[in-house]
């Protein structure tokens, strides 16, 4: 309390004298002056923790200038005094905002924690400031009413999209009103900030520390190593298991204790539900009232219906209909799965009924029994560096683009690389940062993020800052990082990603890369990892860490074999977090009931499992509530429609065949967003998709 009181005088202070000392700040401030860098990239190196704020007040007043001479011009508004100069505005602040926050879920800490919760209502009032500003709107106005027949096709995009935002940001609203979107902004922006600061919290708040060797029966010799590792990075005995993925999940599947894996399935699943100074209940409750009531001020019944008035599924009927067919198609499929689990864990001494600790751990000898395969028997072909390489060469083959790394490049931890990227004629695309392994200030879970986003400014194409950051597990003191199949496609997916932004080729960077529809953005992930499926790009990938063998054919066919295990289940869980989503942001009252129940409601129809007291899926679901899939969740399997059709070009032309990936390139990867994406889908692939192509991939098809 007395840190963050210190912190609010220290606030006042650095803007009394930011405002007296600006010319001061900008010379020594390394995030205010030109980056004296490779490509102008970040300058991690030089950058402190004391940088952050000097940097953003300064940098906010001067985007607050930028605003002020479009307002205050005196000429006719057009798009180029107006909708043009809006684009360009602030990008002092862009740039330091897309590194801090960065930072914030790659790298953090305490000190960029509470800035954070700072800044954040600073640039939320900044924003409000533009979007609510009646002469700025009506500016807009006039040059999206007038006759605008001379501008060309991304002019004429940005400029409904512009107005578009303006609309549905609050520029409609009068008086009290307007002041209460402000004041909903401003907390929804702190709510989410803590909500994924008490899901980072709890999870390193946890460590499973074993001391018996027989704890440790059932696991691989990797992940009893890497226990070890961790155990002797903490300066403790015996073995650390912690709930990062590359630790729990592994855990889960092989740990033979079973009391043990239901203590770390109750640790994993309990976040932001244990009645601490971390609980998210409150702060759900609270997000989802906010969202309601801001879109109830924007004339929409709900959060969903204004989320998804700019999305391809349009509507919440639309988006309940497609969960409901899938899950329809799914369901039975996913009963059977877990029915045969149940019944091999019966028969193999398991007394009481089967719980949800119990299914990786079974599941996995299901799978082995059923087809002498297990993941662990992958790991050795999938060192990380090979995978990277093979993914580079991937890239290559597809849209003939390398890859070089820069060691000069500054990063801001020293496991990160750095990667010039070229096209084919050899000419400049990108940078791509690669961040790859689990840290106490890192976010679980993986994703692509830009440090700069690709436009053309007068002449010159700005080239991207691309960065892909996963949790792989790491190497030990006696192997290299080995990845299960299951990260292998995680980094095709986070790079599909990355190609989306480092191929981009539009004019203004608000439609550039992955600013697209949010359920259109997982296509060019999604699709990606389809070659992680095929025999012919696994056997270029596959290479034995210690003997370089290739992947055996015979191992590569159980992959394959195995590709559909249990995708019914798969399907129903994801289209459960779907439908969980769904039913928080479809909300027409505000909610003051109990989370764990209405979650139980909304997601009753995909149980497979008894119900565990305690535990609490909303309370740790970043994505919607500390990140930007909020009514957009169900876009991940929508995406796999999208990417289960268009897969099919290529499978029908050759995986590797160049006049597809150009097609794709071309119609997909290099528009961004200049586009509406049914349009970008139907120049690619011909037609709109269909989900038969999904449900004959993953066998959910009765026969």
């Amino acid at each position: 309390m007395k840190r963050n009181l210190a912190f609010s005088c220290l606030l006042c202070t650095l803007i009394f004298f930011s405002c007296n000392n600006q010319d001061s700040n900008m010379n020594n401030n390394p995030l205010l002056v030109d980056f004296n860098t490779p490509y102008q990239t970040p300058p991690f190196d030089q950058i402190k923790e004391e940088h952050y704020l000097p940097a953003f007040i300064t940098a906010i007043e001067l985007a607050k200038a930028d605003i002020e001479s479009i307002v205050s011009n005196k000429e006719e508004a057009n798009f180029s005094n107006t909708i043009l100069a809006m684009e360009k505005a602030g990008e002092k602040l862009e740039a330091i905002s897309s590194i801090f926050f960065n930072i914030n879920s790659a790298e953090t800490n305490e000190q960029i924690q509470a800035i954070a919760r700072d800044v954040s209502p600073l640039l939320t009032e900044y924003s409000n400031d533009i979007w609510l500003n009646e002469t700025l709107f009506k500016k807009v106005k006039t040059v999206y009413e007038n006759n605008n027949s001379g501008l060309d096709e991304e002019q004429i995009k940005l400029l409904e999209d512009t107005y578009k935002a303006f609309v549905r940001k609050g520029a409609l609203l009068t008086g009290d009103k307007k002041a209460r979107y402000r004041e909903i902004s401003k907390e929804l922006s702190k709510l989410t900030l803590t909500y994924g600061e008490n899901v980072l919290a709890e999870t390193n708040s946890y460590k499973l520390h074993i001391t018996k060797q027989d704890d440790l029966a059932g696991l691989p010799e990797a992940i009893i190593a890497a226990a070890a590792q961790l155990a002797k990075s903490e300066e403790k005995e015996g073995w650390i298991f912690s709930l990062q993925f590359p630790s729990y999940v592994p855990f889960m599947k092989y740990a033979d204790n079973r009391e043990l894996r239901k203590q770390m399935y109750m640790a994993y699943s309990t976040r932001g539900n244990r009645g601490n100074e971390h609980d998210n209940k409150d702060i759900v409750k609270s997000i989802v009232n906010l969202r309601l009531e801001k879109a109830q001020l924007l004339g929409f019944e709900s959060h969903a219906q204004y989320v998804l008035e700019e999305r391809m599924a349009k509507t919440p009927d639309k988006v309940n209909e497609f969960l409901q067919e899938l899950l329809d198609r799914s369901y039975s499929f996913a009963k059977e799965e877990v029915d045969e689990v149940a019944q091999y864990a019966k028969n193999h001494d398991l007394k009481d009924q089967l719980q949800r600790w119990d299914f990786s751990y079974y599941s996995e000898k299901v799978k082995a029994e059923k087809f002498s395969f297990t993941e662990e028997m992958t790991k050795p072909y999938f060192q990380l560096e090979k995978v990277e390489q093979g993914i580079f060469d991937l890239a290559t083959s597809l849209y003939g683009i390398s890859f070089k790394e820069n060691k000069d490049i500054p990063v801001y931890n020293p496991e990160v690389k750095a990667y010039e990227v070229y096209d084919e004629n050899n000419k400049f695309l990108s940078i791509l940062y690669l961040d790859f392994f689990p840290r106490k200030g890192k976010q679980g879970g993986a994703w692509m993020t830009n440090y700069r986003e690709q436009y053309k400014n007068n002449d010159k194409d700005v080239r991207p800052f691309v960065s892909l950051v996963c949790n792989f597990s790491r190497p030990t003191e006696d192997t290299p990082s080995l990845l299960t199949y299951n990260e292998v496609r995680t980094f095709l997916h986070e790079f599909g990603h990355g190609l989306h932004g480092m191929l981009s080729e539009t004019t203004y960077k608000s439609q550039s890369g992955t600013n697209v529809y949010r359920d259109f953005v997982e296509l060019p992930s999604q699709i990606l990892e389809n070659w992680g499926t095929e025999k012919e790009w696994l056997k270029k990938v596959g290479q034995h860490y210690k003997t370089n063998q290739t992947i055996p054919d015979e191992l590569v066919d159980k992959i394959m074999a195995s590709a559909n295990f249990q995708s019914g289940y798969q399907s129903v869980r994801q289209l459960s977090f779907g439908i969980n989503d769904m039913a928080w942001h479809s909300i027409t009252l505000p909610f003051d009931s109990d989370v764990v129940a209405f979650e139980h409601h909304a997601m009753e129809q995909t149980e497979l499992f008894p119900e565990v007291k305690g535990t609490c899926f909303s309370s740790a679901f970043s994505h919607i509530f500390a990140g930007g899939y909020a009514a957009g969740y169900y876009g991940y399997k929508w995406a796999e429609v999208l990417d289960a059709d268009a897969f099919s070009v290529f499978k029908n032309k050759g995986i590797f065949d160049k006049e597809t990936a150009a097609s794709f390139r071309d119609n997909i990867l290099r528009k961004g967003g200049t586009k509406h994406p049914m349009d970008l889908y139907i120049a690619f692939r011909g037609q709109e998709p269909t989900i038969d192509a999904l449900l004959e991939r993953e066998g959910l098809v009765k026969k």
